[in-house]
């Protein structure tokens, strides 16, 4: 009787150590996720279908509104397949070439952060990089929705882009005041 006893002990620990193993190598760890843009995660989503729009305001901190002046873009055209860059300088417009496109720039952003309803830069090095801009074309704004502020980003080019059947905009970067 000790003897089944014992034998029914030991494979029930092999059993439990090899199930053990198999768990552990049943776990693959997971890349990181890829880092977007600085979001607090307490932040309303406009996304979230709730019927609610919200108002979110820029905080322009005062070493990032005297240190820069002017962004550059990248302005692709798929029709003529050549991609050019263009200098605008902030609070002004610029007309693209050989089309109905006009781009305000609005703001610089080194490090784009959102907390809440409050867009704002964490601070003034280049650790997230964003410009808030109008894209107009024959007077009326296309980019973003009417009343609000596209944001192109830097490092991360695919969240939210301008989307033109013909004209893709990217940002290259930030022009520092001299």
């Amino acid at each position: 009787m000790k003897k089944c006893v014992s034998v029914l002990v030991m494979l029930l620990m092999l059993f439990s150590v090899g199930a053990c193993k198999k768990k552990e190598k049943e776990q693959v760890k997971q890349p990181p996720p890829a880092q977007g843009p600085i979001m607090d995660s307490a932040a309303p989503s406009p996304h979230t279908g709730q019927g609610q729009k919200v108002q979110f305001e820029v905080v322009v901190p005062p070493e990032v509104q005297t240190g820069w002046s002017a962004v550059k873009l990248l302005v692709e055209d798929r029709e003529l397949k050549k991609t050019h860059e263009v200098t605008i300088r902030l609070g002004d417009e610029s007309k693209i070439p050989g089309s109905n496109l006009t781009i305000k720039a609005v703001y610089f952003l080194p490090d784009f952060k959102m907390s809440g309803p409050v867009i704002t830069s964490a601070s003034n090095a280049l650790n997230n990089p964003a410009a808030g801009l109008i894209v107009s074309e024959n007077g009326a704004q296309i980019f973003p929705e009417m009343g609000k502020i596209g944001w192109l980003y830097e490092k991360f080019p695919a969240i939210h882009p301008f989307q033109h059947k013909r004209f893709g905009l990217a940002l290259k970067e930030g022009v520092k005041k001299q």
